[in-house]
Parts: C-alpha cells; sequence; structure tokens
C-alpha cells in the first residue's frame, strides 16, 4: 500500500513498509545502519571500486531517484523534493543497485529474472538499512508521512 502526501509542492506516493523485512536484507543491511551519508558512500565505494557522488535535483514526482555509472564513476540522483527519510531510503535503494546489480538494467532485460525482482531486493534492503530509524519514529520530525 501506498500513501500519498505532498511535500514542496510535489505528491509523493510513498511505500508502507513490509510486514516483514526477509533475513538476507536485515544481515546485508547491518553494517549500513545508523551510517551519515558520508559513511555510506565510502563504504559505497569500497564495495563498487567506483567514485560515487550524491545530487539531489529536480525529478517527477514519480521518480524518487536513479543512478547512472560509467566506469569507475557513478552518481545518485535523488528528487530534491522528497522528505529527508526518503532521501535516506532512496540512497539506500540505488546503493543496492550499484553494489548488487552492477551490470546494469541492459544487462538484466537479457536474464530470465523480472526487473521488478530487482526492484524488491533493493526496496527491503533500503527498509532494512532505514529500519531503526522508522520503528523508533525518528523520521517524525522529518514530515515524511
Amino acid at each position: 500500500m501506498r500513501k500519498t502526501r505532498s511535500s514542496g509542492g510535489l505528491r509523493f506516493s510513498y511505500p508502507s513498509p513490509p510486514e516483514e523485512i526477509p533475513r538476507w536484507a536485515r544481515e546485508e543491511a547491518r553494517r549500513w545502519v545508523g551510517k551519515d551519508q558520508f559513511d555510506v558512500l565510502v563504504m559505497a565505494e569500497e564495495l563498487s571500486g567506483r567514485s560515487l557522488e550524491v545530487r539531489y535535483v529536480d525529478l517527477p514526482e514519480d521518480v524518487f531517484g536513479f543512478h547512472v555509472c560509467r566506469g569507475s564513476r557513478g552518481a545518485i540522483l535523488i528528487n530534491a523534493g522528497l522528505p529527508p527519510f526518503w532521501r535516506r531510503f532512496t540512497l539506500f535503494h540505488e546503493i543496492y543497485h550499484i553494489v548488487k546489480h552492477p551490470k546494469g538494467k541492459a544487462f538484466w532485460e537479457r536474464t530470465f529474472q523480472p526487473l521488478s525482482r530487482f526492484e524488491r531486493e533493493a526496496d527491503h534492503f533500503a527498509w532494512a538499512a532505514v529500519w531503526p530509524e522508522w520503528s523508533r519514529g525518528d523520521y517524525s520530525q522529518w514530515d515524511c508521512l
């Protein structure tokens, strides 16, 4: 289920938290939990072998973010209209793609795996990484719901 809310003039549809976060996602996310953006990027750079940057840009309201990688460089573009909690969620979602799906969309389109599976995996990882903040209500002052 998604919840729609206006933020900065945009109407975002936010995903509801999963009923259960898979064990693999909790284990993958354990070392990422509680880290600030700088430390998250350092870890992602070490794991991906790429120099990464994050940019907050104006994107359509149905696009939380995406990443672009070429050679040894990569950029994560996150919708500037998102509240801070959802920016963080999007950061983890895109980092999962960079680290675990490094061959990109063109490669995965040629496999027998549906792209929706890779999106669900990235969402599970992102939820696991932000779950402590979500469950403690640390996001409440961030105007994210």
